[in-house]
């Protein structure tokens, strides 16, 4: 069964009969399993986590929701934590089957049913955002509840993917997102000085120029008398919580202070706590999965041990849906870069053949190293051109009396032709360099190469497609020239 774990937070973290009343609108929907509630009067915030098949998630979060606005005041609200919201964020996870994909659908029909029902503009973040600007969850609530209060329905920026263009009086405005699994960690020190934690929070932060995937940010715990450094750790495979807390420690000791305890807030993946023991133990040679015993006692499946596998499959299912990203200048990049990996696979048997001419060695080992590049280009093409699409998508969703709408329109429409352009002329620079191999490698890999081509090729053409479209929804043609004719000479230029 696919399973979508959720983590609604939301701005209640003293009245326990509050908190429990909007726990259980989750726990009324059939098919939701609560996992965890943690609530924490300092911060004045509850972090529920439950899991559940996707329309029961969907349906579950709906009544959080619902249930937190009529509850909770935010004009009343005080607390340590940062906050824009009653419920003021909503992240589908995927678990159990389901994918990331899964999750991004589902974040895009809880916020189109929370903005239309419940009359909260809804605003998409992290790996369901429409926006590229909200990707990361502090940039879409900075100013928190007072700060949006004063600029929505006057900042073009700010105005919501879902919902009504204005703060709801109460409620305030919502996250809805998707993400991979995170973990949450808070160090607690013996400090009383704010300052001083607010110093060792910003640097330790990867915004501060600190520890990478880290966010961090100094809190004061007025029932402990004491300052806490609370961290996100967006992806703890990059940093570790034994890398997170070691540092800390570090900071404090200029401080002449220590850390007393920490916590996790939520749930945690296994392999955190794993990497947090193999980094604390500093354990040579140690591998996880044939000498953990419970790892022993449930072997990995058949697709576990096939990883591209599962990718192509995740890869394929988001291609499939009819979400609006990723589409096919996505999919003209991902092929470009796929051609590029089989000619690079055929360049790297060549070289390692006992058998080859040493005087071949030169010339295959410059191609490879251009394809190489080639190859990371188009992989980052890929992502730009969903990225450039979401722009496109939020430049529809300006007001129709705003006078810039059609310029903005317009503007993103560029953007999303020049992308699939450059992946179109980066996969004709492919075919080139690929074409240089032909006669270069080895027999047993010359239909590998010749598939290389052809990838390539389809590359090329299915760039060229969503160039023209995009140019095609111009208000005003005259813009499109330069684009035209560059498009014009990719295809045109003998390969």
């Amino acid at each position: 069964m696919k399973l979508i774990e959720c983590v609604p937070n939301f701005s209640e973290g003293k009245d326990q009969k509050k908190i429990q009343s909007i726990v259980s609108a989750a726990a009324q929907v059939k098919g939701v399993t609560i996992l965890d509630i943690e609530n924490d009067a300092d911060h004045n915030r509850s972090v529920l986590s439950f899991i559940a098949p996707a329309e029961a998630a969907l349906e579950a979060c709906f009544l959080v929701a619902k249930k937190s606005a009529e509850l909770i005041d935010l004009n009343h609200h005080k607390g340590e934590h940062p906050r824009m919201g009653a419920i003021d964020v909503i992240p589908f996870i995927p678990v159990a089957e389901s994918t990331l994909e899964d999750c991004r659908a589902l974040a895009k029909r809880l916020g189109d049913k929370i903005g239309r029902e419940l009359n909260i503009p809804v605003y998409l973040y992290g790996e369901a955002a429409q926006n590229p600007s909200r990707k990361d969850l502090a940039n879409v609530r900075k100013g928190q509840f007072e700060g949006l209060k004063e600029l929505i329905g006057k900042d073009p920026e700010k105005v919501p993917d879902f919902g009504p263009n204005k703060i709801h009086p109460t409620a305030g405005a919502v996250a809805v997102g998707a993400r991979e699994q995170i973990v949450n960690f808070n160090i607690n020190l013996d400090l009383t000085d704010l300052e001083a934690g607010k110093e060792i929070a910003k640097r330790i932060r990867a915004s501060g120029g600190g520890l990478p995937a880290v966010r961090a940010k100094e809190i004061f715990l007025k029932a402990r008398n004491q300052v806490q450094i609370s961290t996100v750790l967006t992806d703890y495979k990059t940093t570790g919580m034994a890398r997170v807390i070691h540092e800390v420690q570090k900071l404090a000791s200029e401080k002449n202070a220590k850390v007393l305890t920490s916590e996790i807030i939520g749930l945690v993946p296994q392999d955190a706590l794993v990497n947090f023991a193999i980094d604390s133990l500093n354990l040579e040679n140690f591998k996880p999965d044939s000498q953990i015993l419970e790892r022993r006692l449930n072997p990995k499946t058949g697709a576990e041990k096939l990883p591209w596998l599962e990718s192509a499959k995740t890869l394929t299912n988001a291609l499939q849906n009819t979400d609006p990203t990723p589409g096919g200048g996505s999919a003209a990049a991902i092929a470009g870069a796929m051609g590029c990996a089989l000619a690079l696979m055929a360049a790297s048997v060549t070289l390692k053949s006992k058998k080859l001419d040493p005087l071949k060695r030169p010339a295959i080992e410059k191609s490879k190293n251009e394809i190489s590049n080639i190859k990371n280009l188009l992989e980052k093409l890929a992502e730009e051109d969903a990225q450039s699409f979401d722009q496109v998508m939020a430049a529809f969703s300006v007001p129709k009396e705003n006078p810039w709408r059609r310029e903005t329109i317009d503007s993103a429409l560029l953007k999303a032709a020049e992308v699939p352009l450059k992946t179109a002329q980066t996969s004709q620079q492919a075919l080139r360099e690929t074409n240089e191999l032909k006669n270069l490698v080895q027999n047993s890999v010359s239909s590998d190469l010749n598939c290389a081509l052809h990838l390539l090729k389809a590359a090329l053409l299915c760039a060229a497609e969503n160039v023209r479209i995009n140019l095609d929804s111009l208000s005003d043609k005259s813009k499109a020239g330069l684009t035209e004719k560059a498009l014009a000479d990719c295809l045109e230029t003998p390969l």
